[in-house]
C-alpha cells in the first residue's frame, strides 16, 4: 500500500475569525480556544497579531504549552526600511511563537494602490522578512494576499512573490483568495500551475467564503497539490467568513477520496468531539449555533418526512452520507405535521420511552401532535416539549410545582440621571409540595423578568435548576396583526452543557413564553431525577 501524504491544518480562528462582526475574544477565551484546537489535533494555531492590539501582544508575551505550533501573524517589512529596523517585524520576532506568518501583497496592482510601493520593493520585503524570521530561529511562512486576483491580472508577478518567499526559505507559501471570488475550477488550475514553480508540500490555501465555496476551493487546492489548509472553526471570518474547518476536517477523514490519500493530525476519536467543540465555541461567543451547519449542526442528521424516517430506521445510509456519531452528532427524526409513526417511535426511543409500535396510544399521540401543530406548535426545535407531551400521553409527568399566579409589569420612566428607561418586573406565586413561594425579579424585558422570577425560588427543587439558563429565545407571529397567534421557542442549557428546546403558543406572547418556560424547567427536573 502506498504511503499517505501528510496534510497540515492551520487554524486562524483567533486572528481572522476574530474579524467576524460581533465576535470578541477575551484573553481567557483565547487560551481556551487554543487548548481546544490543540486537543483536536490541528497543526498550527494562529494566536493573533502581536503589536496590533494589547490583547494579542499579551497573548504572545508568554509561552503556551501546546503540541501545535503557535503562529504569530503580521506584515512584512515596510518599503524603505530594513527588516531589523521595522517595529512590526520586531514585534513578530519578539513574540513567544514557533512560527511567524507574514502577510504580503502578491498583486502588482494592490502593491501600487494599497502600499504605494514599487513591485520590486514588495519582493524585497518578502525576502528580507522571511530571512529575518529564520535568523531568529522561527519557522517562516508567507500568506500571499490577493494571490488569485493578482495571478489573473499579472501571472508573472504573482508567481514571483511566491518564488521570492520560497527561495528565501519560507516553510509555507499560502495562496490567499482574499476577496473570496475565485471558483473551484480556477483554484485547481492556478494551484496546479503554481506547483510547477514551488513544490506542493510547501503550498497552502487560505480561502474566503464570499461565494459559499471556501470549503470547495480548499479541497480543490489540495487536489492540485497544496498540502496546508487554513481555515476557522464554524467558518468565522470577516464578511462571509473563511473556509470552515468543521466541514473540511470530517471530509478529509470520512470521504474515501481524501482519507485514502492523506493523513491529518486529527484522529477519528478526536473527530467525535467536533460537534461539541463547535457548539462550545458558539456558547463562548454568545452566538446561536447554526442548526443547518454541515456535519455539526443540529439539523445535519435530522429528518422530517415520515417516509424518510421509515427508510432511515431500516438503513441509516439511505439518507445519511456519514454516521452522525463519527462527528459527535446525533440522528433526529423530527416530529411534525409531516411525521409518520416511524418519526414518533424514533423520538420516543431517543428519549428512553418504551412503547410497542402497535400501541393504540401511539396513533392518538401522533394525531395530537398534528392537531397541535395546526394550532401553531412546532416540535422540530422543541424536543423537550414533545417528550413531555409524549410522556403525558403514554404515562405521566410528575407535578413538581404549580404556578398559582404571575404578573408582569412594564413601566417607562425617568431614572435619577433624567434618562428615559423601561423597567420590567415580574412576580410569581408558586406552590411546591404544600409550601408557597412568592418571588419578584426585574429583567431586561417582561420575558426575562418572568424567567428570573420563576427560577428564583422553587423550594426543594432549587438546587437542581441553579445551573440552568435560557440561551435562545425566538418569537414568530403566525397570522399577522397585534391579536395574532404567537409561537415562542426557547432553548435552554445547563451546567453539563446539555441543551433542550421548548415551545409555547398563545395569542399573548407572555403566556406563550410562560408555557415554554414551564416546560423547560419541568424537563430539567425530570432529567435531574427529581421526585414529586
Amino acid at each position: 500500500m502506498a504511503l499517505k501524504e501528510r496534510l497540515f491544518l492551520y487554524d486562524t480562528t483567533l486572528r481572522d475569525g476574530a474579524q467576524t462582526n460581533g465576535v470578541d475574544f477575551t484573553q481567557a477565551d483565547k487560551v481556551k480556544v487554543m487548548s481546544m484546537l490543540d486537543k483536536l489535533g490541528v497543526d498550527y494555531v494562529e494566536g493573533g497579531y502581536p503589536g496590533a492590539n494589547p490583547s494579542d501582544t499579551e497573548l504572545f508575551s508568554q509561552r503556551h504549552d501546546l503540541r501545535a505550533r503557535l503562529s504569530a501573524f503580521g506584515m512584512t517589512k515596510r518599503p524603505g526600511r530594513s527588516a531589523s529596523n521595522d517595529p512590526g517585524v520586531a514585534a513578530l520576532l519578539e513574540a513567544q511563537a514557533d512560527t511567524v506568518c507574514f502577510v504580503a501583497k502578491s498583486s502588482a496592482w494592490q502593491v501600487k494602490v494599497a502600499l504605494g510601493a514599487e513591485p520590486e520593493d514588495n519582493l524585497e520585503g518578502i525576502r528580507d522578512s522571511v530571512k529575518a524570521a529564520i535568523a531568529a530561529g522561527r519557522e517562516a511562512m508567507v500568506d500571499c494576499e490577493h494571490f488569485f486576483d493578482g495571478y489573473k491580472e499579472d501571472r508573472d508577478y504573482a508567481l514571483s512573490c511566491v518564488k521570492a518567499a520560497y527561495d528565501a526559505g519560507a516553510r509555507w507559501v499560502v495562496l490567499c483568495d482574499t476577496n473570496g471570488g475565485t471558483l473551484p475550477h480556477e483554484v485547481e488550475e492556478i494551484v496546479a500551475d503554481v506547483a510547477r514553480v514551488v513544490p506542493g508540500d510547501h503550498l497552502g490555501i487560505h480561502a474566503h467564503n464570499d461565494t459559499e465555496q471556501a470549503v470547495a476551493n480548499s479541497l480543490a487546492a489540495v487536489r492540485a497539490g497544496a498540502r496546508q489548509i487554513q481555515g476557522t472553526l464554524n467558518g468565522l471570518g470577516e464578511r462571509c467568513g473563511n473556509a470552515n474547518l468543521c466541514s473540511i476536517i470530517p471530509t478529509l477523514l470520512l470521504k474515501q477520496d481524501y482519507a485514502a490519500r492523506f493523513d491529518i493530525g486529527v484522529s477519528k476519536s478526536a473527530l467525535t468531539e467536533l460537534s461539541t467543540l463547535s457548539r462550545t465555541l458558539d456558547e463562548m461567543l454568545n452566538r446561536a449555533p447554526n442548526r443547518h451547519a454541515p456535519y455539526v449542526g443540529e439539523s445535519a442528521f435530522a429528518t422530517k418526512a415520515g417516509i424518510h424516517a421509515s427508510a432511515i430506521l431500516k438503513d441509516p445510509s439511505t439518507y445519511e452520507h456519514v454516521p452522525p456519531e463519527a462527528v459527535g452528532n446525533a440522528r433526529k427524526l423530527l416530529v411534525s405535521d409531516q411525521a409518520g409513526k416511524s418519526n414518533v417511535l424514533a423520538e420516543l426511543e431517543r428519549f428512553g420511552i418504551a412503547v410497542e409500535k402497535d400501541d393504540p396510544r401511539l396513533a392518538r399521540l401522533l394525531e395530537e401532535v398534528k392537531q397541535r401543530e395546526a394550532q401553531g406548535y412546532s416540535y422540530e426545535a422543541a424536543d423537550a416539549s414533545f417528550a413531555l407531551l409524549a410522556r403525558r400521553a403514554l404515562g405521566s409527568v410528575p407535578d413538581f410545582f404549580h404556578v398559582e399566579r404571575f404578573s408582569v409589569n412594564v413601566e417607562r420612566r425617568y431614572n435619577a440621571r433624567g434618562e428615559q428607561v423601561s423597567v420590567a418586573e415580574a412576580v410569581v406565586k408558586v406552590e411546591v409540595d404544600g409550601d408557597v413561594f412568592i418571588s419578584a425579579a426585574e429583567g431586561n424585558g417582561p420575558v426575562n423578568a418572568l424567567d428570573v422570577a420563576l427560577r428564583k425560588d422553587l423550594g426543594k427543587y432549587q438546587p437542581l435548576i441553579v445551573g440552568m439558563r435560557l440561551t435562545d429565545y425566538r418569537v414568530r407571529v403566525l397570522n399577522g396583526g397585534t391579536e395574532a397567534v404567537t409561537r415562542v421557542l426557547i432553548e435552554s442549557t445547563d451546567e453539563n452543557g446539555e441543551r433542550w428546546g421548548t415551545v409555547g403558543v398563545s395569542t399573548n406572547v407572555i403566556d406563550a413564553s410562560f408555557e415554554a418556560l414551564i416546560d423547560a424547567i419541568t424537563w430539567k427536573l425530570l432529567q435531574a431525577g427529581a421526585a414529586a
